[in-house]
């Protein structure tokens, strides 16, 4: 569940860089099987604007839910939504922390959710709005993670093949030096099968 990463909420964010929050929203939902089970929800969007674009493209076919409550549990379509789904773990990110993520992550907790909460994919109006809206969660039974951990645990294994390519492009195209130390693998592999290496 990606929560209310607007123009509004990016105008009065201070815990983190704008730009790593925005690297860091739309990278870990990209794998194929997130994009199924992804709920995208703005709050007041003709005054808030528009979804995140590099987030929005992720998802073309999806139009977020657009609410007017503070707290995205308690919009009915977003509680029906999660319960059509079957799980019991719910993986959230949002801004503003100590609001948009920290009140849904934990009323979901106290109805019996498993709720993990992307720390680096959210952010709050200060450093200590952000890091105490964490301690609360995790005080109330969320738990805490960070956008590269999310899809390696999802991945779990290198030798299961058909996730690799979705959560290889993940690495080269959001995790920076260890994206670019991957490519340089790659090219080596490539020049040692070509049979081109030292030469």
């Amino acid at each position: 569940m990606l929560i209310d990463h607007q123009p509004f909420q990016f105008a009065g964010l201070r815990s983190h860089d704008t730009q790593t929050i925005i690297k860091m929203s739309w990278a870990w939902p990209k794998p194929p099987r997130l994009r199924r089970a992804t709920l995208l929800t703005t709050v007041v969007e003709e005054r808030g604007g528009y979804l995140l674009k590099q987030l929005q493209d992720v998802f073309p076919e999806q139009k977020p839910l657009d609410r007017t409550f503070i707290n995205t549990w308690e919009d009915a379509r977003v509680i029906e939504w999660v319960k059509k789904t079957g799980r019991k773990k719910i993986v959230m990110a949002a801004l503003w922390t100590e609001i948009c993520l920290a009140m849904p992550a934990i009323q979901a907790v106290g109805e019996g959710y498993e709720v993990y909460i992307v720390t680096d994919a959210s952010g709050g109006v200060s450093i200590e709005a952000h890091e105490v809206a964490i301690q609360r969660m995790v005080q109330a039974g969320a738990i805490p993670i960070t956008w590269m951990a999310f899809p390696a645990e999802l991945q779990r294994r290198l030798a299961r093949e058909a996730t690799v390519p979705a959560y290889a492009e993940v690495l080269v195209n959001h995790s920076g030096n260890v994206g670019t130390s991957f490519m340089w693998e790659q090219q080596l592999l490539t020049a040692k099968t070509k049979g081109t290496v030292g030469v």
